[in-house]
């Protein structure tokens, strides 16, 4: 299998000072900046998602706005593959779906901000373009949220969205296991 990690929207905004910071931003981009360098070391395909909301009146991920930076935790390398999109779903009005074809990619490593959201919409979408995924659940973070008088703490958003993806969607893995199987792999090789 040829694979590719997506890296989805881990931009400034979501973490704190940021217009709309997340529950653990810090600790899942720390996850996703392992699986970067692990992807980097093994020369496999390193794809940058980020969102940029071109309404002006947009609370957040707003054109021209600091916001809308990739977090220095997970910046790109020379040469990596960035691709904008407006949508959650990182397939719709993108290259992506067209750059993984060009790369044969039929694997995905997926990691990313929100759990809720973006990773959620994108996740299912491979899978319903016959995409193989894993999302490292720990490399991925949700908002707080409420429906009506109840807040939801977005821990509980996160756990809900990653067990709803685990076996239908996804192979949800920590980091942990996603690269001690890895070294696995290599050692029976």
């Amino acid at each position: 299998m040829t694979r590719a990690l997506l890296v989805i929207d881990i931009q400034r905004d979501y973490f704190p000072g940021g217009a709309f910071p997340l529950v653990g931003p810090v600790e899942a981009a720390t996850a996703a900046a392992r699986v970067i360098e692990h992807f980097r070391a093994q020369g496999e395909p390193v794809v940058h998602i980020f969102h940029i909301e071109e309404d002006p009146e947009a609370s957040f991920l707003r054109a021209g706005s600091t916001g809308i930076q990739i977090h220095e935790l997970v910046a790109p390398l020379a040469g990596e593959t960035t691709i904008q999109k407006s949508e959650p779903n990182s397939f719709l009005g993108t290259t992506l779906l067209e750059h993984l074809r060009s790369l044969n990619a039929n694997e995905l490593v997926i990691t990313g901000m929100m759990s809720s959201m973006c990773v959620d919409s994108t996740t299912r979408a491979a899978a319903e373009l016959d995409f193989v995924n894993i999302v490292i659940h720990d490399a991925c973070a949700a908002p707080d949220l409420t429906l009506g008088d109840t807040e939801i703490p977005g821990a509980t958003v996160h756990a809900a969205f990653m067990a709803a993806f685990d076996g239908s969607f996804a192979h949800v893995v920590s980091v942990e296991d996603f690269l001690a199987g890895e070294s696995l792999a290599a050692a029976g090789d």
